[in-house]
């Protein structure tokens, strides 16, 4: 990277764009970082980062580590996630559903978004077994990867599929699907299923199943059941593709009921 600052998008507020850039870097990292790293990552003038640092940190949009001199995520962020997902009228109406999914078949449900070409998770409900999934929210996957987002996916056209994926897919396991071939023809069978499956795409000795909540076009939203494969027969895996059809009807229709 240049020592020049990243150009502005078009129609962007330069200041308000560097700040959510900035961010979104915090948010993306797994550890805090130094002044250096975000100068690194980001290419503003050190001593405009560094202010616009310590203007989120009054804030409490950032944290920062005075003795090591590392920048993270701040507690305001979270409270306004938790506001994004307590004001969401799928989340809402999914809520109730999720856990009569998940105590009908005591595996666990997830609810998740596409976000460009990626999943986000926004709630989850976990299964009572030992051996079990567990998933925070807010977590962010390939699309192409999880069942999530090949339910999603396979409500588009294979052009729209294209123009969404980036030109490289990149495997998280040694089964992920990366193809673009394979991957439409995945697709192509999912959506006259009505329901989208995968087994050891995105994690080592777990299936999922996952539809598509259709209550508007185009769809952004799913939910899955994810199940260790141990467990995964035959029966079991009917039931769990019966629960979740049922589900998807029931919150569709209450999500088109008040109108979303």
């Amino acid at each position: 990277m240049t020592e020049a600052a990243s150009p502005t998008r078009p129609g962007a507020v330069k200041s308000a764009d560097r700040t959510v850039e900035l961010l979104e870097v915090l948010s993306a990292s797994d550890r805090r970082l130094t002044l250096t790293e975000l100068h690194r990552e980001l290419s503003y003038p050190k001593s405009s980062l560094y202010m616009l640092l310590q203007t989120l940190v009054n804030r409490g949009w950032v944290e920062v580590e005075p003795d090591r001199g590392t920048y993270g995520i701040g507690v305001r962020a979270l409270l306004v996630g938790t506001s994004y997902l307590d004001h969401d009228p799928v989340v809402r109406a999914a809520i109730r559903v999720m856990e009569q999914v998940r105590q009908t078949v005591n595996e666990t449900v997830h609810l998740a978004r596409l976000d460009g070409a990626d999943v986000v998770y926004l709630a989850s409900r976990e299964s009572e077994h030992h051996l079990r999934v567990v998933s925070r929210v807010g977590r962010r996957l390939p699309a192409h990867s999880t069942s999530l987002g090949k339910a999603v996916l396979s409500t588009r056209t294979p052009q729209e599929v294209d123009a969404l994926l980036p030109d490289e897919l990149k495997p998280l396991t040694p089964n992920t699907v990366i193809e673009r071939g394979p991957l439409h023809a995945q697709l192509a069978g999912f959506r006259a299923l009505g329901y989208a499956h995968e087994r050891e795409e995105n994690t080592p000795g777990l299936g999922c199943f996952a539809v598509a909540l259709p209550y508007r076009n185009p769809v952004l939203d799913a939910m899955s059941c994810s199940v260790p494969l141990g467990r995964l027969d035959e029966d079991h895996e009917r039931q769990v593709i019966g629960a979740l059809l049922d589900a998807a009807r029931t919150i569709t229709e209450l999500l088109r009921q008040f109108g979303r």
